[in-house]
């Protein structure tokens, strides 16, 4: 048995993807062509040694509910381990109520049934790659009470708005959790990734809830910094947040990049995610692909340059598509120009001949559109 149950927890209010959230939950997100968003953090606690996962969702709970089933597809132990989806009240929609400490308190008999001895909390909404069996070895080395990962970045003027910030002493101690405003371009993004043992845990998730119902997780540990010894660990390699719909479609594009996709995909961590069996893309003699991301399924006749291109796509003869993101089971119809767009799974581009964004303002086309 692992020394340590997985959370993969909801994103909370902070996280508007403009659109695409109004279909489905960020970590139903198709990503780069082939993977969901919540393939990571499931495969970190798989590729980990953790066989009983608890993930939490709150609303539009269709399409992940689909692709994570039984988790068979995540490695899990067939026999010891297992997967739990677990909802919150679905009815409360994006209220400041329905947060995870209320989904923590709805579903407190299946935390207290666990018996790791330890929690890691993840979330559906960040895309990287931790070993979080060296993370728990070395909170339970530091003799910490809580273990915090963070990733220093040097852009958070543009990037990771209101994602939360660890403010750290020398010691690498957590004084308090703070929003990014985009004041300072030098940040600790903190990875919204706890450990801690479980009965801290709960007791945490109580004490939330009687100091205030809109209290997240977040806020009740950023107020026990003076009381608890809170550490944070800094993380190494790739690393992307979604709290928006410009970061989407920049952490799609940012792993066309060679070296930027060998940070995150490893041989001997892999990422497990559903899969189809479909037959091979297709590419026609008008077809002409550069620097681009192709999934498998697809019928190529036209061009592509920079983009990424979800399975089942087809894209029709005379047709371009330049920087943008294509999810799965799209259509651009001939002569169809897509530029800095997103394009949304199953929708259709015929009649529109021309869609071209400003790249600091890329479109997007509702799931299932035809235009």
């Amino acid at each position: 048995m692992a020394k340590a149950f997985g959370i993969v927890s909801f994103a909370g209010n902070h996280v508007q993807v403009e659109g695409m959230q109004e279909y489905r939950p960020v970590g139903a997100f198709s990503f780069l062509g082939r993977y969901r968003v919540i393939d990571f953090p499931i495969s970190n606690m798989s590729n980990s040694g953790i066989d009983h996962i608890q993930v939490y969702i709150r609303r539009k709970p269709q399409s992940l509910t689909a692709h994570v089933g039984s988790g068979r597809h995540y490695n899990i132990n067939s026999k010891s381990g297992s997967i739990r989806i677990l909802y919150s009240d679905l009815g409360m929609n994006l209220s400041i109520y329905n947060n995870d400490i209320a989904a923590y308190i709805e579903n407190m008999e299946y935390i207290e049934k666990e018996r790791s001895p330890y929690v890691v909390i993840a979330p559906s909404y960040m895309i990287y790659t931790a070993d979080y069996n060296k993370l728990l070895q070395a909170h339970i080395d530091s003799e910490a009470d809580i273990t915090l990962l963070y990733h220093s970045v040097d852009n958070a003027k543009e990037s990771f708005i209101n994602c939360n910030t660890l403010n750290l002493n020398r010691q690498k101690g957590v004084l308090s959790i703070e929003s990014n405003h985009g004041n300072a371009k030098n940040k600790n993004i903190f990875m919204d990734t706890y450990v801690m043992k479980k009965e801290l845990f709960i007791d945490l998730i109580y004490k939330a809830k009687k100091t205030s119902s809109a209290f997240t997780f977040a806020d009740i540990v950023s107020a026990s910094c003076e009381d608890l010894d809170i550490r944070g660990i800094s993380h190494r390699g790739y690393f992307a947040a979604i709290p928006d719909f410009k970061s989407y479609y920049d952490a799609n594009l940012s792993l066309i990049d060679f070296k930027a996709a060998q940070a995150l995909f490893d041989p001997d961590w892999p990422i497990y995610t559903r899969t189809n069996d479909s037959c091979p893309t297709q590419y026609f003699e008008s077809a002409d692909v550069k620097s681009s991301v192709v999934s498998n399924g697809c019928l190529i006749e036209g061009s592509i340059e920079n983009s990424v291109v979800g399975r089942g796509c087809i894209i029709k003869k005379g047709a371009v598509i330049k920087n943008s993101v294509v999810l799965p089971g799209a259509l651009i119809g001939e002569d169809v120009h897509i530029e800095n767009q997103v394009i949304d799974k199953n929708a259709k581009v015929t009649h529109a001949k021309e869609l071209i964004s400003d790249p600091e303002k890329p479109g997007y086309v509702r799931r299932y559109d035809v235009l």
